[in-house]
């Protein structure tokens, strides 16, 4: 009888610790599942996109749908013509393009453009309000012999003649710095005190910089105390990584985290962009990666 008794006692603890192992699996799943989604949340301290030509192999609605997967609500870089396919996803095109752009190579700093580039603004700055949205890029154009003290005077008189249209229709001009050393050789706008004297000269809130950080990291670096100091004159950000323009990991020279919270810090409200070129053959994964990366 005792030993009956041992046996059944002992087949029941089986069975209650079998039970509670069970019961304490499913909830470890579930507090894992919850954690990951928590883990996975964005916490809205920075407003994410992403640059729409790094992820060319795909359609433009399956990078919406990607985004979206993300907990995004934006991609950059995108002419009128590609509103339409952002407007049926419900995404936010956060940086545009004119109906005619010209390029990085033919801007402001030359007068030849003028006439075609305050046309082409003009028209674009309209098509940008009654979008909705709110940036439109702009580039300096190149060198080609010309001293860039001359250049900021050519950008300053062509680019007032567009900025009471843009004032009126609440759309910011932005210009972006581009590296001169790697990539964009001979671009103008390649240093932050030349954009931001460009700024103080134009001295409307309607005309602002992109800081590219991948851009000015090559040609003058100190990025955090840049950002501190001229964060008023900056509308918009790029990433990337230094070197090579990959993923902005453990994998190159720059800290996105503190990055990010410099940029925080200063009160910034409007987006930043991803625009590495992935190593990862998943595209969207390496996306989201730095996503996290930089959701401080």
């Amino acid at each position: 009888m005792p030993n009956q008794f041992s046996r059944r006692l002992a087949i029941k603890n089986i069975v209650a610790g079998t039970a509670a192992l069970s019961t304490s699996g499913i909830l470890s799943a579930g507090a894992c599942a919850s954690e990951q989604k928590k883990q996975f949340a964005l916490k809205g301290n920075i407003n994410h996109s992403v640059c729409q030509w790094i992820y060319d192999d795909m359609t433009l609605d399956q990078l919406c749908k990607a985004v979206k997967g993300i907990g995004m609500d934006s991609i950059d870089l995108l002419a009128p013509k590609d509103w339409p396919v952002l407007q049926k996803n419900g995404i936010y095109c956060s940086m545009c393009y004119t109906v005619d752009n010209l390029g990085l190579y033919k801007g402001w700093n030359n007068k030849e453009y003028h006439p075609h580039l305050i046309k082409d603004y003009t028209d674009s700055i309209s098509l940008v309000a009654k979008a909705g949205y709110k940036n439109l890029i702009c580039f300096s154009g190149a060198r080609n012999g010309m001293d860039d003290w001359t250049g900021l005077d050519n950008c300053v008189e062509g680019l007032k003649k567009i900025l009471p249209v843009a004032e009126r229709n609440g759309v910011i001009i932005v210009m972006e710095l581009l590296n001169s050393k790697i990539d964009h050789k001979d671009y103008m706008c390649d240093k932050t005190l030349w954009g931001v004297e460009l700024c103080k000269r134009i001295g409307s809130p309607n005309f602002k910089l992109l800081y590219d950080i991948y851009h000015m990291q090559i040609d003058e670096g100190d990025v955090i105390r840049t950002i501190q100091n001229y964060h008023e004159y900056i509308g918009h950000y790029h990433t990337g990584g230094v070197p090579g323009r990959n993923e902005i990991d453990d994998t190159q020279e720059l800290y996105y985290p503190a990055i990010m919270r410099a940029i925080v810090t200063t009160g910034y409200k409007g987006h930043v962009a991803q625009e590495f070129i992935p190593k990862n053959p998943d595209k969207i994964a390496a996306l989201k990666k730095c996503v996290e990366i930089c959701d401080v």
